[in-house]
């Protein structure tokens, strides 16, 4: 396929590569010249126009920052995109951004798929994340071989908006439950109880999660995480914020009670806000909570 992909940052690029090696031929843009230049060892055309990278391409695929700039990039290039071809968007936005998006596109006889994904930095690199996706069968069929070649789930959520709304819901139980799991290792701590102990009760119990079994906060502990690399970040806490942020807005339209998601934001907009979160992963909110046990 002529591919088009737009945004070539921390998942961007390692997304590129794998359609590379798949034998598609990409047409990729950044902003940042710097993001494109990380791509100069790929065989692959890198361009400085974004109307390049949309035109005549069979599908087009975005891994923007925020709606805000998902709308300036769809109001830029639709002019230039072939009838019939498909749009994926792999942000995370909200979804009257995703759905006003997905109107654009079909008015102008293009297809629209919304495809956030999950697994993070690592799972980009590995090809191992989770798509999730909304959109017409039509438009999915069109997506479904090139998520594959990029992720090692595909979830057909529904219709448009409904890969996002999958997205939010799901980072939403995330960051609950990270903050839980970091709580019990500071509690722990507390309690002179071994954090190694704890994590083999608890990832072999009920109270075991992907926060503590996969994606352990406590250094040193289960498989390898970025709290064993100085929480460098897979999915950086301000992104977590970004995502709480989302599921909120979403949450207060409807009429949800989310509690528990309520006070997780606010939790992560604290850590972030204090300057320590915005370049750390959101895993070091343990190191946080942690050093709060030590000051009480």
């Amino acid at each position: 396929m002529d591919i088009g992909f737009i945004g070539l940052g921390n998942m961007g690029a390692p997304m590129v590569r794998r359609l590379v090696a798949a034998g598609h031929n990409v047409t990729g843009y950044d902003v940042m010249e710097s993001a494109m230049a990380s791509l100069s060892d790929v065989k692959m055309n890198i361009s400085s126009d974004i109307l390049a990278a949309a035109s005549e391409q069979e599908v087009v695929i975005s891994m923007l920052p925020n709606g805000e700039a998902l709308i300036r990039v769809v109001e830029s290039i639709l002019p230039v995109m072939s009838e019939g071809a498909c749009f994926i968007d792999c942000s995370t936005v909200d979804i009257s951004t995703t759905r006003r998006v997905a109107k654009l596109l079909k008015d102008a006889a293009i297809h629209a798929l919304d495809a956030p994904v999950s697994g993070g930095v690592g799972g980009a690199v590995a090809g191992t994340l989770t798509f999730m996706v909304g959109g017409s069968e039509a438009s999915f069929a069109i997506g479904n071989p090139l998520f594959k070649l990029m992720g090692q789930r595909v979830i057909h959520c529904g219709i448009d908006g409904a890969g996002q709304a999958a997205k939010i819901c799901n980072n939403m139980i995330l960051g609950v439950t990270m903050i839980a799991t970091s709580e019990a290792f500071a509690l722990a701590d507390d309690l002179a109880l071994d954090r190694q102990k704890l994590f083999d009760v608890v990832s072999t119990s009920s109270g075991n999660s992907w926060s503590m079994s996969t994606y352990c906060p406590a250094p040193g502990i289960g498989p390898k995480s970025p709290s064993d690399n100085n929480y460098l970040p897979g999915f950086s806490a301000s992104l977590m914020l970004k995502d709480l942020t989302l599921s909120q807005e979403a949450a207060a339209i409807h009429g949800t009670p989310t509690k528990t998601g309520q006070l997780a934001l606010e939790i992560y907009q604290e850590f972030v806000e204090s300057g320590n979160g915005g370049t750390l992963d959101f895993s070091a909110i343990l190191q946080d909570l942690a050093s709060r046990a030590k000051d009480k």
